[in-house]
């Protein structure tokens, strides 16, 4: 059986590869649907935006029109006008973003593009059309839980802050004069799509910015802006206001003026994977912090796995050690298979990430490495949970962790994207994390020989 799905593989691989690179790169032909560039929010990456990608190329929009970049310094400053190690100013996002839509714009041929952004990439949007020139180039925006009125609105904590409403980057955009009394730049569409009540970062307590007990001054309602067309959906969490099928459905309409034929995403095969490996900078003040700068030198290893026990099933069916660009693959595969990335990299634990089945191709599949907390090294072995696309809700949300109530994850506003378990029996066995019926099963790697398991959710 193994050798069969091996030789299955290989077959599959020369024609996917040229596959992917071609839908990579060049213009293209058909000019119906314009490019989109997908900008992530505070401290992510392009990988964010997969499942977004895939619903998109499932309703039609060719795959070379559908670009997600990668700040590489994610997080925003603490103040916007002072220089912090690992972290961007909102005029050197700005700037990024520019040179990004530039080089879309001339890969394309087209003459304007289509922005989304979640969260704090609506920031870097919403800045790029009023000040960098983006006006002339974008014809709708849309910005999917972005704190445009702060995610706290006084003095009293971090005043000059970019998700400070009333710090100088928020108050600016605002109420320029130019906007004509709206608080959106003439001349371009815009979107907005918020959460009814579940946005963590758009609570009147500030408990979620670690501040419980203040007042934010910031409501729900916080999102929305004056000028543009703003749509609430109801029970969604500040991520799934841009990576939800919901919040994709409203984005594909407000773009092509009518709803898309499907917001499921369609397997198509063979699957190839790309993306960029990446990992964690350090400096003396704020301890580690993510970037998405190459990781060069790491090793990436893909293991075909058992869906029912998370065992490998035979040995490694791809291995690359990455490069300069960052990129860990093209590795193919098919929509129905189910995979162990396996991460090593001085510096950084031994990383087995387990997956969901990939229904489609895609090249922004992020892969990051990890360390042990001095808090988890007395556990037998450490198994993370994690839903980069959205939170965990209770009682929300249907969850489960070796058949359990996921630890770290309170009841109320979803508000946590991960849950880590600390076993004390053998290492070795299977674990199993379930999420509203995606279930992932990967395996208890021991700690004490400096190994991480991450269970990794794809919805």
């Amino acid at each position: 059986m193994t050798s069969l799905f091996s030789r299955r593989l290989i077959l599959l691989g020369a024609a996917a590869a040229a596959l992917l690179s071609a839908c990579a790169t060049g213009p293209t032909s058909n000019t119906s649907q314009p490019p989109i560039v997908f900008v992530h929010g505070n401290g992510d990456a392009a990988a964010v935006w997969t499942t977004t990608i895939w619903r998109f190329e499932s309703n039609g929009w060719p795959r070379e029109r559908l670009h997600a970049i990668d700040l590489p310094y994610p997080l925003s400053r603490e103040d916007d006008g002072k220089p912090q190690d690992g972290r961007t100013s909102t005029a050197e996002h700005m700037q990024y973003l520019s040179a990004e839509v530039d080089k879309v714009l001339k890969a394309t041929g087209a003459t304007k593009v289509v922005l989304m952004g979640n969260s704090r990439g609506g920031n870097a949007i919403r800045n790029y059309i009023a000040n960098g020139g983006g006006a002339a180039k974008v014809s709708h925006a849309i910005l999917g839980g972005t704190p445009n009125h702060g995610v706290w609105a006084h003095q009293g904590f971090l005043p000059n802050s970019e998700f400070n409403g009333s710090g100088p980057f928020l108050t600016a955009l605002n109420t320029a004069p130019a906007n004509g009394g709206n608080e959106v730049t003439p001349g371009v569409k815009w979107l907005t799509v918020r959460s009814d009540n579940d946005d963590k970062f758009a609570q009147a307590d500030g408990v979620w910015i670690g501040q419980k007990g203040t007042a934010t001054n910031v409501t729900a309602t916080g999102p929305e802006l004056k000028g543009a067309e703003n749509v609430v959906i109801a029970g969604i969490d500040h991520r799934e206001t841009s990576f939800s099928a919901k919040a994709f459905e409203q984005g594909y309409r407000f773009i092509t003026g009518h709803a898309p034929a499907t917001m499921a995403v369609t397997p198509r095969a063979p699957v190839v994977l790309d993306g960029k490996l990446s990992g964690l900078g350090l400096n003396n003040t704020q301890g580690t912090y993510n970037n998405n700068l190459p990781l060069v030198g790491a090793t990436v290893e893909v293991f075909a796995t058992n869906a029912d026990t998370g065992e490998r099933v035979g040995a490694a069916l791809y291995r690359k050690t990455v490069g300069a660009d960052g990129q860990w693959g093209p590795f193919t595969t098919s929509p129905e298979a189910r995979h162990e990335f396996v991460i090593t990299a001085a510096g950084y634990a031994t990383t087995h990430i387990y997956r969901s089945p990939f229904p489609r191709s895609s090249n922004v599949v992020g892969l990051r490495p990890a360390r042990i907390a001095d808090a988890d090294k007395t556990a037998a072995a450490i198994i993370t949970f994690d839903r980069p696309r959205g939170y965990f809700g209770l009682p929300r949300d249907n969850i489960g962790l070796d058949g359990k109530a996921p630890p770290g994850v309170p009841p109320g506003t979803p508000g946590v994207s991960s849950s880590k378990l600390k076993l004390s029996d053998a290492p070795g066995r299977a674990v199993v994390g379930e999420f509203n019926g995606e279930r992932i099963v990967g395996r208890a790697w021991p700690a004490a020989n400096n190994e991480l398991v991450y269970l990794e959710l794809t919805y």
